[in-house]
C-alpha cells in the first residue's frame, strides 16, 4: 500500500468519478461534496470531475439528464478514479472498455474507489481478487456470487486497502471519503471539511452498516445528548461507566444502545473520538505529547503513544512530522497506512 499524502504547495489532487446510466445523484452528490470546491475557507487540494464511457446526456435515477463531456481518456490524468454506484440489472456486465479504463489507471498507480455497488465495476476489473470488500448490504449476496474470488464482508461501512477501497451504502461512501482525505491530507483538514458540510466525524470502516431501522418516527432511546455531553469532556477520565450512569441505564444497556445505533460499542466510540482529537491536535499545534494526553483524556504520553499506535501504526512524532511537513511546503514522509482498521480499542472502559 502506498499512502500518497499531498504538501500544501503540490498542485491538487485530481479525482475523476466514472458515471453509467442510470446513474443515482446521491452517491455522486456524496463525493462532489468531500472532494469538490469548499469556497476560500478551506484550501483546495483535490479536483473533481465526471467522465462517462459515452461523452453526452447521462441518464440518472432522479429523472434528469446530466451532460457529461469528458470520456474515459479522463482516467489517464487521474489521481484517485470513483465509480459512485452500479445500477445497472442483476447480470448485466460492465463494459469492457471501461474495465480497461480502470485496470490502466491502477497499474499507472491511481487509487480506485468505489461507492455503494461501484465494487462491481472494481470486481470486474480483478481489483478485488483475493482481497475484503464491501458494498451496499443488500448486493452483497450478488457480489459474493457473481465474483466467488472477492472475501466480501458486508457487515463494514468501508475497506481501504490503499490502492483500492470500497465502500458499503451511498452515506457510508462520505464516511469512506472523508477517511481518505484524512489518510491523505490529515484530520484536521477532513474534520474542516466535515463541518463545512455539517457532518459528525466520519464513521470508521469497521463499524457496521445498518441492515434494519425504524420507518418511522424518532429514533428511540437516542444517543445524541449523550455523544454531545462526551464531545466537550475528552479532556476528562469519562469511562463507559460514567457514560452509562449519564444516562442513567446500565452498561449493558448502553452497550446494545450504541450497537444499535452506532454499529460500535461505547468503548471504541470513545477511543475512536480521542485518537481524532490527538491527530487535530498534533496537526495544528506544537503542544508536547503529554499536554495532549491530557487534553484528550488519555492520561499520559506513554498511553496516548501506545493508543496512538495501536490505532495508525505510526508514532505522534512521525505523524507530527508528517503533516507539519506540508504547511512549510516540503514533501511529507507519508502518514500512517491506511487499508487496516484505524482504531483497534481495548477493553471496554479501556479508553
Amino acid at each position: 500500500m502506498t499512502p500518497r499524502p499531498l504538501p500544501k504547495s503540490s498542485p491538487p489532487h485530481r479525482v475523476v468519478a466514472v458515471l453509467q446510466p442510470p446513474q443515482s445523484t446521491f452517491s455522486l452528490a456524496c463525493a462532489a461534496e468531500v472532494f469538490g470546491d469548499h469556497g476560500p475557507a478551506i484550501p483546495a487540494r483535490y479536483s473533481f470531475e465526471v467522465s462517462t464511457g459515452t461523452p453526452g446526456p447521462v441518464r440518472t435515477q432522479a429523472g434528469y439528464d446530466m451532460l457529461v463531456t469528458e470520456g474515459l481518456d479522463a482516467l489517464r490524468r487521474a489521481d484517485t478514479v470513483l465509480i459512485p454506484g452500479w445500477q445497472q440489472p442483476e447480470g448485466t456486465e460492465v463494459p469492457p472498455a471501461l474495465v480497461a479504463a480502470v485496470r490502466r489507471a491502477h497499474r499507472r498507480g491511481a487509487r480506485i474507489v468505489s461507492i455503494c455497488s461501484g465494487a462491481f465495476v472494481l470486481a470486474a476489473a480483478g481489483l478485488l481478487d483475493g482481497r475484503r470488500a464491501t458494498t451496499h448490504w443488500a448486493r452483497a449476496a450478488e457480489l459474493a456470487a457473481r465474483h466467488p474470488r472477492v472475501l466480501v464482508d458486508p457487515a463494514v461501512l468501508y475497506v481501504d486497502h490503499g490502492d483500492v477501497a470500497t465502500s458499503a451504502g451511498s452515506a457510508a461512501g462520505v464516511d469512506l471519503c472523508l477517511h481518505l482525505v484524512s489518510a491523505d491530507q490529515g484530520a484536521a483538514y477532513a474534520m474542516r471539511i466535515a463541518r463545512r458540510m455539517v457532518m459528525p466525524p466520519h464513521r470508521e470502516g469497521c463499524q457496521l452498516q445498518y441492515a434494519e431501522l425504524p420507518t418511522s418516527g424518532p429514533v428511540p432511546d437516542s444517543l445524541a445528548p449523550l455523544l454531545d455531553w462526551v464531545a466537550g469532556r475528552l479532556d476528562q477520565p469519562v469511562a463507559v461507566a460514567d457514560m452509562a450512569a449519564r444516562s442513567q441505564v446500565s452498561p449493558r444497556t448502553l452497550t446494545r444502545r450504541f450497537t444499535e445505533q452506532l454499529g460500535t460499542s461505547p468503548g471504541r466510540w470513545l477511543l475512536d473520538r480521542r485518537i481524532a482529537a490527538t491527530r487535530a491536535l498534533l496537526e495544528e499545534t506544537d503542544l508536547s505529547v503529554e499536554t495532549i494526553a491530557h487534553r484528550v483524556g488519555l492520561s499520559s504520553a506513554v498511553n496516548l503513544r501506545r493508543r496512538f499506535h495501536e490505532a495508525l501504526r505510526t508514532t505522534p512524532a512521525a505523524y507530527r512530522r508528517t503533516f507539519r511537513a506540508g504547511e512549510a511546503g516540503q514533501e511529507p514522509t507519508g502518514p500512517p497506512a491506511p487499508g487496516r482498521p484505524l482504531i483497534q480499542a481495548g477493553p471496554e472502559g479501556s479508553p
